[in-house]
């Protein structure tokens, strides 16, 4: 680097001033030395690079503010840093909302965790990246479509209303339940986990329970699964509504788009909240600590009868002393079941007398009915086919039930209200399951 000398004068002396009367000497000057200045500071390494690369003043502030923002960016790689979609960068800007606000910014992987600080800092490093003056400059002839999509996701993430509507829509954050096979072959706690630490995220209640693990006590599971099954949610749907029109000339069309909106809104929730019950009551089902303390509570009973049993085992052995009445008992006992047993003998044959008659009367109005033929006198394979539904319908019903269906039939001799009771009666035994529908289809 080139040195240059000065020459600095000596201060002028006052006027007046004569070395006669006025000097006074109060020492001596030191021999004197000779130094080298150099130029340095900021403006001085700024001319000494433009001329070292023989560049204009524009040319040196616009290289020097490119390389100020890649500084900038590899300042803010890392934490969030994520590679750029070619597809998402073409998005219109006019489809802001089926646009994914965290992938635009590059928060992908935090979404709804994702702090303002690093919203702030994404918003700082996209800008720096896709301002359309600095696109403009670099001769890029793209338009800010992309640029507008960073700004509507900022505006969107950082007010704290708009944000929760969002992430009450965000697809991406949703973590899906494993399957009953997957939850049998693997870890039932670690792949469910993250099912409900996603979920929690939409609860008014914070912090939400966690699912814990094999050594969680009988109450911490019970309070999970009470947390789950009593769930405050905030999630709502607002997001996914249509535009309401803005202008006041149309107010018949903005009341109904909001009462359309607002019916989706409902829509959408109960089924969100059926969905959750379901997924609860899948954890639930596969839950092998519900198992363990289901056999606990079992073991349990199982003691209590045990020991009750016990007790009237002694209860029994105390009463020994009255041998004699509780042999006059079991004797009148005896007496007493044999004459049930006759009893019954004859109920039985009656019920089955009953049954025959009434299974007659059933068969009788199938014949009265020409076997649901109409046209014409019935064909023996339609006669079978009947016959053959009449004795699978006799098999799948009880002789109540029987006598109730011969009641009906009793005496009705059209065809059509035979037909009719049929349809009535089947039909109510194919629905309670007395029967399977195609073994009676010829009467239904």
């Amino acid at each position: 680097m080139a040195t240059a000398q000065v020459a600095l004068p000596l201060p002028a002396l006052s006027e007046g001033w004569t070395a006669e009367k006025d000097f006074k000497a109060v020492g001596t000057l030191s021999t004197p030395t000779q130094r080298n200045i150099e130029a340095v500071g900021p403006h001085f390494l700024a001319h000494a690079r433009r001329k070292r690369h023989q560049r204009t003043f524009s040319e040196d502030e616009r290289i020097q503010a490119q390389e100020n923002v890649k500084k900038v960016e590899d300042d803010d790689a890392g934490d969030i840093s994520e590679p750029e979609d070619p597809l998402m960068l073409q998005r219109d800007a006019k489809d802001w909302k089926n646009q994914d606000h965290y992938a635009v910014l590059g928060l992908s992987k935090y979404r709804f965790k994702a702090t303002q600080e690093q919203i702030k800092r994404a918003h700082r490093k996209k800008v720096l990246r896709h301002h359309p003056d600095k696109k403009a400059a670099a001769g890029s002839s793209e338009d800010d479509s992309f640029f507008k999509c960073i700004q509507k996701a900022t505006e969107i993430l950082t007010d704290p209303v708009k944000r929760r509507q969002f992430d009450s829509v965000d697809e991406a954050a949703d973590v899906e339940p494993p399957s009953k096979k997957a939850t049998q072959k693997g870890n039932f706690y670690k792949l469910w986990s993250p099912v409900f630490v996603s979920e929690g995220r939409f609860s008014k209640t914070q912090p939400v329970p966690k699912l814990g693990n094999e050594k969680s006590s009988k109450e911490d599971v019970e309070r999970f699964y009470n947390f789950w099954y009593n769930f405050d949610s905030w999630r709502s749907f607002e997001y996914q509504d249509e535009d309401v029109p803005d202008d006041t000339e149309n107010r018949d069309q903005k009341r109904h788009v909001e009462r359309k909106n607002n019916a989706a809104r409902k829509k959408k929730k109960t089924e969100d909240t059926a969905r959750l019950r379901k997924l609860v009551d899948d954890a639930l089902a596969l839950d092998e600590r519900i198992k363990l303390f289901r056999q606990q509570e079992r073991a349990h009973k199982d003691r209590r009868r045990v020991e009750k049993e016990a007790e009237a085992k002694k209860a029994a052995e105390d009463a020994a002393a009255a041998k004699a009445e509780e042999a006059r008992l079991k004797e009148q006992q005896e007496a007493d079941a044999k004459l049930q047993r006759e009893q019954g003998k004859k109920a039985k044959e009656a019920a089955k007398n009953a049954a025959k008659k009434n299974k007659r009367v059933v068969k009788g109005a199938v014949k009265d009915a020409n076997y649901f033929h109409e046209g014409g006198a019935a064909t023996p394979a339609v006669i079978d086919a009947v016959l053959n539904d009449v004795d699978a319908l006799f098999v799948g019903i009880d002789n109540e039930e029987l006598a109730a269906l011969a009641g009906k039939l009793n005496g009705v001799k059209d065809a059509g209200a035979v037909k009719k009771v049929f349809a009535e009666e089947v039909g109510g035994f194919v629905a309670a399951g007395k029967v399977k529908e195609d073994d009676v289809k010829t009467l239904t």
